[in-house]
């Protein structure tokens, strides 16, 4: 990526989150910190309202948009490739919302672009097998968990285990997770006061409420999954 693509990358990164540090800017575009710098100054002297917040890191000042830019080939194959994986593996609402929010990217590309993207979607499929599609059971809820994280407000819900046992509980989401064919809500559990991994589609209800969160000093996703893998680790020692 040269350095105008990656200054463009930082603006919509920014734009795209509330804040950022120097240092996750530089893990994300594997840059060192003292570039982020010489990049961020080199925004600010084109006009680029760049703000910081001690503590929390690097923000783009609101009512600073960028106008509409062309995609490229390789941006828009990227984005052909990611909408069948999505149709698939997700809920029919977060379909939709890629559905609608794909509309809108193409309606601010040239119509040679559209062409091309339409193509390339038309020839690009998902396909299970039937002798698998056991293995990818239907989920439902992912809005409403995103939603939840955001918001940080308590979820109420019944759950199934894989025993069958079912039960219900109030719980803190920190996070959603996709693997083994399945997508996972990371929540702290008010039931079993400690964090919980729960499978979406055994999620049997799930009420949205305005209890805030009581926990505090949630841990990260990062973090999470960084304790998982010790122990997986240690099991395999």
């Amino acid at each position: 990526m040269n350095r105008v693509d990656r200054l463009m990358a930082i603006i919509t990164h920014l734009q795209s989150r509330k804040y950022r540090s120097a240092a996750q800017l530089a893990e994300h575009f594997g840059i060192s910190v003292r570039t982020v710098f010489r990049d961020l100054k080199a925004m600010q002297e084109i006009g680029v309202p760049i703000g910081f917040e001690a503590g929390q890191g690097y923000f783009i000042v609101g009512g600073f948009f960028l106008p509409p830019v062309s995609l490229t080939a390789e941006e828009a194959n990227a984005l052909a490739l990611a909408e069948p994986l999505v149709l698939r593996f997700a809920d029919k609402e977060t379909a939709q919302h890629v559905g609608t929010a794909l509309a809108k990217i193409k309606m601010v590309l040239g119509k040679s672009q559209q062409d091309k993207l339409d193509e390339i979607q038309s020839k690009t499929l998902t396909y299970i097998p039937k002798t698998y599609e056991h293995m990818i059971p239907d989920t439902n809820y992912l809005s409403v968990i995103q939603s939840a994280i955001v918001s940080k407000n308590i979820l109420q819900l019944d759950y199934q285990n894989m025993n069958g046992e079912q039960s219900s509980r109030q719980v803190e989401p920190i996070g959603l997770t996709f693997y083994s064919l399945n997508w996972h809500m990371i929540a702290w559990c008010h039931l079993r006061n400690e964090y919980r991994d729960f499978r979406t589609s055994r999620i049997l209800s799930l009420r949205p409420s305005l209890m805030p969160f009581r926990k505090t000093d949630h841990i990260s996703m990062h973090e999470y999954i960084r304790e998982i893998d010790k122990t997986v680790d240690q099991e395999f020692i």
